[in-house]
């Protein structure tokens, strides 16, 4: 049977301008080198970290940066945390620093703008390269918890300052904000939730509400990935979250289907137009 599907590629979707400076960087070098030192994946999508390898990126974590010397090594959009640029002077590393400039601000913010007296709570994720940087600058001192039931066990004082990892959803961000206000603490909170994020939230609504089915593409580890297919969800309940072709099900489609393809800031262009070709054989 063939499905005959019409489908059609959000133009919206892809990467955003973080994750196209850290990927333009880590070429350009590739081009002329044989191989670069990456801190971690350069992207949230296995998809386009395969990809690069493939070129010669090669991917290490924190423990085997110690071991590293007199090497370049490249700094992803997620930003760092102080300590790893005094290891990369100490073992003369020559750090290639990719990090998002809305990172980079938000680090100074939670760096310079506090006393030390001060308590610091960060919303994001556990273990995420970007929480890790920022709660960094705080000597590890702030509080990082992604729901806010975390927070009931813990004894915060009076007043304290929010900030939110820059992927989180702007909703939750002030559902949590209003709710420790409700709690009685005196709470000043800082969005800063990048806008290359949060603004895609209306386009998303708009665009998935055309379609009979939407594919959602992005990596598995992708913060802003969760949240933007959760738009996708809530306003197109035949909506699918898939990472590569191999995921897609046939069943999924009736014969003469308008779907929609869409992606998270980590997904790359050529990984939707394959999916889309995937389809287009049907």
């Amino acid at each position: 049977m063939k499905y005959n599907l019409a489908v059609t590629i959000d133009k919206a979707s892809g990467f955003c301008f973080g994750v196209v400076y850290a990927i333009d960087m880590a070429e350009d070098i590739l081009d002329n080198e044989d191989y670069l030192y990456c801190l971690g994946d350069i992207v949230h999508n296995d998809e386009e970290v395969k990809r690069l390898t493939d070129k010669g990126l090669r991917i290490i974590d924190h423990e085997q940066l110690k071991g590293l010397y007199k090497e370049k090594v490249l700094i992803r959009a997620h930003g760092e945390a102080p300590a790893t640029y005094e290891l990369a002077l100490q073992n003369g590393l020559t750090l290639i620093d990719a990090s998002c400039p809305v990172v980079l601000k938000l680090q100074n913010r939670i760096k310079n703008s506090h006393d030390e007296e001060e308590q610091i709570l960060i919303f994001g994720k556990h273990g995420h390269a970007e929480v890790i940087g920022l709660q960094g600058q705080t000597d590890g001192k702030a509080i990082v918890f992604q729901d806010i039931a975390e927070l009931d066990e813990v004894k915060l004082p009076q007043k304290f300052t929010l900030y939110s990892q820059t992927t989180k959803s702007t909703d939750k961000f002030y559902s949590i904000k209003e709710e420790l206000i409700g709690r009685g603490y005196d709470v000043k909170a800082n969005d800063t939730i990048c806008r290359q994020v949060s603004n895609r939230y209306g386009d998303l609504e708009k665009f998935v509400a055309e379609y009979d089915k939407i594919l959602f593409v992005s990596g598995k580890k992708s913060s802003n990935g969760k949240v933007l297919y959760d738009v996708c969800k809530k306003y197109n309940d035949n909506s699918y979250f898939i990472s590569n072709t191999e995921e897609i099900d046939k069943e999924w489609f009736s014969p003469g289907d308008k779907v929609g393809i869409c992606g998270a800031t980590s997904t790359p262009m050529w990984l939707m137009e394959q999916v889309k070709a995937e389809l287009l054989t049907y």
